[in-house]
């Protein structure tokens, strides 16, 4: 089972480029995408011509702001949205399917912030994530994909001693709070089958960063660690363009 995990900072916008080319070419089972800037009905009609596929869209009560989709060509058992908590639910950042063997996450997790305005936020944000996670594990495995909006070692991004306690996404509440969930028996994917390789997810579009590669990685597969036996390898596929994100993936195993 092919799964892909993709941050397009606008379906809308990146749908007039090589997105479904490029899709059709890594020819996921399933595909998880954040920061889809539409509502349901918008999201679903942009990806008209994926006519293999079952799409579940979320959407921010902002328009034009974040959201989620889940397209599928494995009819899932049920899909779920939000957490439940009203706090967090306002902007369509987490879409739950279940399926025989695992329940499936797309998630895009709140920014900081350039001035680190919603840091504290961020951190109510991981912990309440996380026990929402917890209890779907309770009745069986989970595979959360999605934009963390943090790198979690210095190897996860291109210069991490001028980033580090200055930046949102490399701040330590920000490393804490991944640290909180791989001390909790997620297992980040892409490290556990690369563990000294620099690859990253995102480049900022100032200053040639992307042609540059100064990057972070950001996005991830995380893997309940009694699912990690089915994962087969883990991937970013940086060669695809059309957001400031590239894909993620992992081959799960039937």
């Amino acid at each position: 089972m092919n799964l892909i995990s993709f941050n397009v900072n606008g379906i809308r916008a990146i749908v007039s480029k090589s997105f479904i080319t490029d899709m059709r070419a890594l020819n996921p089972d399933i595909l998880c995408l954040q920061e889809t800037k539409a509502t349901v009905d918008q999201v679903k009609e942009s990806l008209r011509d994926l006519k293999e596929y079952e799409v579940f869209a979320n959407e921010a009560d902002r328009k034009g702001y974040s959201g989620t989709a889940i397209v599928t060509k494995i009819k899932p058992l049920q899909v779920t949205y939000d957490m439940g908590m009203e706090i967090h639910d306002q902007e369509g950042r987490v879409i739950c399917a279940e399926f025989d063997g695992f329940f499936l996450i797309t998630v895009y997790v709140p920014n900081s912030g350039s001035e680190l305005a919603r840091l504290a936020y961020r951190q109510t944000w991981d912990r309440d994530f996380l026990g929402y996670l917890q209890k779907l594990e309770n009745k069986k495995p989970v595979v959360v994909c999605g934009d963390f909006n943090v790198a979690h070692k210095p190897i996860d991004l291109a210069r991490p001693k001028e980033n580090y306690n200055k930046a949102a996404g490399y701040m330590q509440e920000e490393i804490d709070g991944m640290d909180t969930y791989t001390s909790q028996g997620f297992v980040d994917s892409f490290r556990y089958f690369h563990p000294g390789e620099s690859k990253y997810s995102w480049w900022s579009y100032r200053a040639g960063a992307r042609q540059n590669n100064i990057g972070w990685r950001i996005d991830y597969f995380l893997i309940s660690d009694t699912l990690m036996k089915s994962v087969q390898s883990a991937a970013i596929y940086n060669e695809i363009l059309g957001s400031d994100h590239c894909p993620v993936g992992i081959e799960l195993a039937g």
